[in-house]
């Protein structure tokens, strides 16, 4: 009407009064006979808005209502989600921030290395969160409307309403897109969207999948260990059968979940792959239960997930047992180093160390008792120069490098400017999260 069709107040008038009166049981009536649920909805609103019915759908196609509203719903997800990945930076990072000079051992190949800390850990489940948060946001501010395209993306049947005047199908286009809350538009369309817009938000909720999961999976192999823990209810039960189970439901529930939004990776991958030429409607299905599927798996992770980093334990006592337990090992080389200090030789040194280093690792290995290599150290007059260092040797914080700093640091630089950027909804959306187990 803006741009001169012969449209009238009242027809606009009457189809505004119709927006949230919608008869479904007639819709469904016109959807078995013409197999189509557009023009259902399209019979439907015609018989509500007779005087509009002659301009209901005016050059239109079903992709112009389903994929466009389509990328309304996808920004408007994104938009919910993202403030709930921010809760769970938010919160990882104070407990990230509260445990960054703990002491824990480290692993690589699942096998104790050198030590690390709680909090430095933790800040490496947070980068990968970051980059999640920054693949979500590309997303939501990459995301264009369709507009009105036509039905192979011409925009011929527009050109055709104005008389051939291509200024204001491209007026038409913008206007349309503003109105839906969108400053850009795809200038090339088929008849749909391209399908890769899909593929990108799901590979981007899919990677939020593989970060969750990874994360779980940590904390269910330090919850075996008996370091961390998720939250534990007091009245919860672990085990039907087994009464003294503290099973990590929450971290596994997150797994479970994270795994479905990974594979639907795939799923958004093939339907983009198979669209032949302007498109084919192969899509449509998939679709509905994939994007669907992605946003409401990938908001029970984020709950779950913030649930779990608001109560997470820590047991410093077993830690310190874990890390006595392989720090002798760990501390080999730094004995020599206080040896040759004292005068020592460090051909020597290192030969001696080796074999109760062999010796120490049998009594565990073979006989399943306590590491006793500081004890055959001190037993060997040999090392008697550095007996009064020892304890500051074997201090594990002296083992830790940069960690606490690190954590610092990368608060500071990356996470804080990310959080900024939530400060208005963080309150809101960091609230204790109960879950219904």
């Amino acid at each position: 009407m803006e741009l001169g069709l012969d449209i009238s107040n009242e027809q606009i008038a009457e189809l505004e009064s119709a927006i949230h009166d919608i008869d479904f049981a007639s819709a469904a009536e016109h959807e078995k006979k013409v197999r189509h649920d557009v023009m259902a909805h399209v019979h439907t609103l015609a018989e509500r808005c007779p005087l509009a019915a002659p301009i209901i759908h005016l050059g239109a196609t079903s992709c112009y209502v389903g994929d466009n509203t389509d990328l309304i719903v996808l920004k408007h997800g994104l938009e919910l989600l993202l403030p709930r990945l921010a809760a769970v930076i938010s919160r990882l990072s104070k407990f990230a921030d509260e445990y960054k000079s703990v002491p824990i051992l480290g692993f690589t190949h699942l096998q104790p290395a050198q030590l690390t800390t709680v909090g430095k850990r933790a800040s490496l489940w947070l980068s990968d969160l970051l980059m999640d948060e920054r693949a979500l946001s590309r997303a939501r501010d990459d995301l264009r409307f369709r507009g009105v395209k036509g039905t192979t993306g011409t925009q011929a049947s527009f050109l055709q309403l104005f008389k051939g005047d291509g200024e204001k199908v491209k007026a038409l286009d913008k206007r349309v897109a503003e109105l839906a809350g969108f400053d850009k538009r795809y200038i090339v369309t088929g008849q749909t969207y391209s399908r890769k817009v899909d593929l990108e938000i799901i590979s981007a909720l899919s990677g939020l999948g593989a970060t969750v999961h990874k994360m779980c999976s940590d904390i269910r192999i330090l919850a075996s260990r008996k370091e961390l823990e998720e939250p534990f209810e007091t009245s919860q039960i672990g085990s039907s059968a087994m009464p003294y189970k503290r099973n990590p439901m929450r971290s596994e529930r997150c797994c479970a979940l994270a795994r479905h939004l990974i594979t639907l990776h795939a799923n958004a991958a093939n339907t983009h792959a198979v669209q032949w030429l302007e498109r084919t409607l192969d899509d449509s299905a998939n679709r509905r239960i994939t994007l669907a599927e992605a946003f409401l798996t990938a908001d029970a992770t984020l709950l779950t997930l913030l649930n779990i980093c608001q109560g997470l334990v820590v047991y410093p006592k077993v830690l310190a047992r874990h890390i006595a337990q392989e720090l002798p090992f760990m501390a080999t080389e730094n004995i020599i180093m206080a040896m040759v200090q004292a005068g020592g030789d460090r051909q020597v040194c290192h030969e001696k160390i080796r074999v109760l280093s062999h010796e120490a690792g049998a009594v565990v290995k073979q006989e399943g008792k306590d590491n006793d290599l500081i004890d055959r150290v001190k037993k060997d007059k040999y090392f008697a120069p550095i007996l009064p260092k020892l304890e500051n040797i074997l201090d594990a914080s002296t083992f830790i490098g940069r960690a606490p700093e690190q954590v610092t640091e990368f608060i500071e630089e990356e996470v804080k400017p990310v959080l900024n950027k939530y400060h208005d909804v963080l309150i809101a959306v960091e609230k204790p999260v109960s879950l219904n187990i």
